[in-house]
């Protein structure tokens, strides 16, 4: 049976939530995990560091890195790219979780949570994928996944929140580009998405206990997202996949286990239409 064992994976935003359960999976398999974020102190609000993050991995059986990294800096995208290929040798694989999220409409959403957003979002992207192309050109099976949503034109995704949505289709759309243009270097270019909303720190800042009560655990995106690293790069590029699509194409039929409370009903995330 494939696994990521042995692969390097560059996982941004990986200090907690969906990133670093990511990392987690791939460990199990026994990866190279960087925990890349801007967490490297303590805060009351969110809990964990690239530092604890890093000690998760190790203990599930991977090896890690943990990296200061705002991927809104240059200098700090090339730093941390560097210092991995210095550590493990080369990148398989790239994870553009990183991202900034800010809930409003037009009149309501200042010019700097525009310019986060922005940013983070989908210039920290490109960033990424920019300066670990020439590494991951090298690798066995070389792979870029966004954590961004299918790109389905719809007004109704836009008008709550114009700003963050266009943010977000921003990673969408370096998805759409690179998949094609990087498709004769082999590697795949891809996107993932929940169903439902994810329990995670986030999601808490945002909805409040309540609405994480009827999320599932970042576990669901994580073994989806651990399932496409291992497929091949050279057919499986362009996708917009949703966790549990990808779940279920893959025999796992049963998905109670995710649910962060069982058997509560589940709210469907943004972007993508009930099951």
């Amino acid at each position: 049976m494939a696994t990521l064992k042995g692969k390097t994976l560059l996982i941004t935003g990986s200090s907690r939530g969906i990133g670093k359960a990511i990392g987690l999976a791939a460990a199990r398999d026994g990866a190279n995990v960087v925990i890349t974020g801007k967490s490297s102190v303590p805060n009351p609000k969110l809990p964990g560091t690239i530092f604890t993050a890093a000690e998760e991995i190790e203990r599930a059986g991977g090896k890690a890195l943990a990296l200061p990294l705002d991927v809104r800096e240059e200098a700090q995208i090339a730093e941390a790219v560097a210092r991995t290929v210095e550590r493990f040798g080369g990148i398989d694989v790239l994870v553009n979780n990183a991202s900034a999220i800010f809930l409003a409409g037009t009149v309501e959403t200042p010019a700097k949570r525009w310019d986060l957003m922005h940013q983070v979002n989908a210039r920290g992207t490109f960033l990424c994928s920019q300066a670990c192309i020439p590494h991951l050109a090298k690798a066995e099976n070389p792979h870029i996944l966004n954590l961004s949503p299918p790109l389905q034109m719809k007004a109704r995704w836009f008008a709550p929140h114009v700003a963050y949505t266009i943010a977000k289709f921003g990673m969408s759309m370096c998805v759409l580009g690179m998949a094609e243009e990087l498709r004769e270097r082999r590697i795949a270019v891809n996107a993932l998405w929940p169903r439902t909303v994810i329990d995670t720190a986030a999601l808490n800042l945002l909805g409040g206990d309540e609405l994480a009560r009827h999320a599932r655990k970042p576990d669901v995106v994580a073994d989806a997202a651990r399932l496409i690293l291992l497929r091949d790069s050279r057919s499986c590029t362009g996708n917009f996949f949703v966790d549990d699509e990808v779940l279920r194409a893959e025999g796992v039929a049963d998905l109670s286990r995710y649910a962060a409370v069982p058997g509560n009903e589940l709210v469907t995330d943004f972007f993508v239409d009930p099951a």
